[in-house]
């Protein structure tokens, strides 16, 4: 598989999807249906910390933010790249993903186009088949939870069988988003079950300790949401300190360093949360143009606020807003709206308060989930007594109490439910122990009809398998057959090439040469004799004719393919083709000297057929040969602007491809042709050289 583009940090090409999960991170953890009496936030009686509900699907970060390299749009650009370039299906397929990864948050037209392409290109590897799911439950994290837990409870159904490392950091991270899903459902102590007992050794087993890290931070940010502040401090330095020892620059570390301020900032422990805010600053100040700007503005705002610097918390906010709308981060704005609601509040400037809250209200995300309208309503009572309007302090007090009823209503018939439950349980357990005496007695009655239905089924299959092999074997042979011919003839067409070539060029050309140099001599001998303009004619004409004999012995049998290889042989083969209006670039990568010679000669005529086709049918003017070696596969693309063709007509056409067929069919390859009338050609051959070396 070809290299992947680096993301410009330390995370190596061969997880670079898995980085782009959902996120807990960081500092919006929930908005608390409680008065906290810890921090100089929460130790103001009247307020509640307006964060994300735990429960809630997933965080407003996990709604909205991925964590994609600090430098995404080089990251974007070197994805395309490939998708595009001439490397195998499974390198695409894993650029498709990663693109449908990328542009997720920002283009959902575009994210769908790219996960279905790499299932495309994918559908003969199957890891890649099976990491189809994990991106799937990417694609629907934001939009449908139930859709991305099904696709990433399949991924990790198929990932954990392969036992490659590869396919065991995909499995850990698709065990973290399937809890992340269920979170809703089952709650935080089935999350952090789920990071402590399967993603964190998941991950360990498979030597990726950046992903240790990242599970880290998880696993912090999951503590402070439940005011576990000791605890989540001691994860996000254990983070911090093993992703700082693998690499300074690392994207996750970036994330790590947000964790710790909006922790340090609750915990009311500010000259630790400015640390680390100044940490996360520094690795993100090179890329001004990344996605997880507004969540950096969003911890620098929360520092600010804690540290009663409302002015600046505001300037923070605002430039964070303004980055969440362009990035279509709507529930983190929403979030920072909610940040600026407080710190109005803190300057008693109610009336500005409330038109904050009041358009959280109005835009609707955060109201969707019940403890947030809850909460927002309990604030909104209490703004407006402030404001003195006390009817409708009465109003949103009232919404705030209907709401609390109805959610105790929802759990007291949670509650019938499963007494009803474990009552239908024991009525079905006696059901079964009087169904018992008499499926017992049905049993004995069947397996004496089931053993004859055995032994025949079996006679049958046994003989369906005997035609099904005798079948395959004579397909087999008469493969094999075909292979064996096509060989030979190639072999023979070598040889006699090889004999006609050396008879041409030892021959006929050494006796046309003989005679040249006679001529010339008998000519140069005789200076008393007048310039004969016919007789240096003839002379003229004999010395293109040998010019003409040594070519087309040359191209029977190429001498520099003998002296110098493969590589050498093809790139003087472009310069014979190149001309005033043909131009042709050559690009080798790895070829090996080791190649036998019936391999190399095979590649160079299919590289002659291919070229000729371009320039003398396709009336090309710039051409592409590209030619690759990774171990027994070597890969050889030709691009051509040349007037193209319609592919299903090739035969029809005469387009010269039977022969390179042929080739590729004797060195167990395969051939890819995209062409169309009018938009030029592009053919991909992958070949098998494990019996040539």
């Amino acid at each position: 598989m070809a290299k992947l583009p680096e993301q410009g940090h330390k995370n190596n090409t061969g997880n670079a999807g898995i980085f782009s999960t959902g996120l807990l991170v960081v500092g919006i953890s929930h908005l608390y249906s409680f008065f906290a009496p810890v921090s100089r936030i929460m130790k103001r009686s009247w307020r509640i910390l307006f964060l994300l509900s735990l429960s809630a699907t997933v965080s407003a970060t996990v709604r909205a933010q991925q964590a994609l390299p600090l430098a995404e749009q080089t990251y974007g650009d070197s994805l395309a790249r490939m998708l595009h370039s001439g490397v195998s299906d499974s390198s695409k397929a894993l650029a498709a993903y990663l693109l449908s990864d990328f542009w997720r948050s920002k283009d959902t037209a575009k994210s769908r186009s790219y996960l279905l392409q790499g299932r495309q290109l994918a559908k003969n590897y199957p890891y890649l088949v099976a990491i189809y799911h994990f991106y799937e439950g990417q694609y629907y994290f934001n939009t449908d939870t139930k859709k991305a837990a099904q696709a990433f409870d399949e991924a990790k159904t198929a990932l954990l069988p392969l036992h490659t490392p590869a396919a065991i950091q995909y499995a850990a991270v698709s065990w973290f988003n399937y809890a992340l899903m269920m979170r809703n459902e089952k709650g935080d102590s089935f999350v952090i079950a789920n990071v402590l007992n399967k993603a964190i050794p998941l991950a360990e087993k498979a030597g990726d300790m950046d992903k240790v890290g990242h599970f880290y931070v998880q696993l912090a940010t999951l503590l402070m949401n439940n005011a576990q502040f000791a605890k989540a401090e001691l994860y996000n330095q254990k983070a911090i300190d093993l992703l700082r020892s693998r690499g300074p620059s690392a994207t996750t570390l970036f994330f790590a360093y947000l964790s710790a301020t909006s922790t340090f900032v609750f915990d009311d422990k500010l000259p630790q949360a400015k640390a680390s805010l100044d940490q996360a600053r520094e690795l993100i100040a090179p890329y001004p143009n990344s996605i997880n700007y507004p969540l950096y503005y969003y911890n620098e705002g929360l520092y600010y606020e804690g540290a009663g610097q409302y002015a600046e918390a505001l300037v923070s906010l605002d430039k964070g807003i303004a980055l969440a709308g362009q990035f279509h981060q709507t529930l983190l704005l929403q979030t920072m709206v909610v940040r600026k609601y407080l710190v109005f509040f803190d300057e008693k400037d109610y009336r500005k308060a409330k038109t904050f809250l009041m358009g959280v209200v109005k835009e609707g995300s955060l109201m969707a989930e019940t403890n947030n309208r809850r909460t927002i309503y309990f604030q909104l009572a209490e703004v407006n007594r402030r404001l003195g309007d006390m009817a409708e302090a009465y109003r949103w007090s009232t919404e705030y109490s209907r709401l609390g009823d109805s959610l105790q209503k929802v759990q007291l018939k949670e509650k019938i439910v499963g007494l009803e439950a474990r009552f239908q349980n024991a009525e079905d357990q006696k059901q079964i122990g009087l169904l018992a005496a008499e499926k017992t007695r049905a049993e004995l009655a069947a397996r004496n009809s089931r053993l004859f239905n055995w032994l025949l089924g079996t006679v049958c299959i046994l003989l369906a398998l005997t035609a099904v092999f005798s079948i395959t074997f004579i397909r087999s042979q008469r493969k094999v057959s075909q292979l064996k011919l096509a060989r030979a003839m190639l072999d023979g067409e070598e040889r006699e090439r090889k004999r006609i070539a050396q008879d041409l060029h030892d021959g006929l050309g050494g006796m046309l040469a003989g005679v040249k140099i006679n001529l010339s001599g008998w000519a140069a001998g005789k200076p008393e004799q007048p310039r004969d303009a016919e007789l240096y004619r003839i002379i003229d004409q004999l010395d293109r004719s040998v010019g003409e004999l040594r070519h087309i012995a040359r191209n029977m049998m190429p001498e520099t393919l003998l002296k110098f290889g493969l590589e050498t042989a093809l790139k003087d083969l472009c310069e014979f083709y190149m001309g005033e209006d043909v131009h042709i670039e050559f690009q080798p990568f790895d070829i090996h000297r080791s190649l036998s010679l019936p391999w190399q000669m095979n590649i160079y005529r299919i590289a002659q057929e291919l070229l000729s086709n371009a320039v003398r049918h396709a009336g090309a003017t710039n051409i592409i040969l590209q030619c690759s070696q990774n171990g027994p596969v070597f890969l050889v693309t030709v691009e051509d602007n040349g007037r193209g063709f319609d592919p299903a007509q090739q035969g029809k056409k005469g387009m010269g491809l039977t022969t390179v067929h042929d080739r590729v069919s004797y060195m167990n390859g395969k051939m890819e042709i995209l062409s169309a009338p009018g938009e030029g050609t592009t053919i991909n051959i992958e070949l098998n050289t494990y019996g040539g070396q």
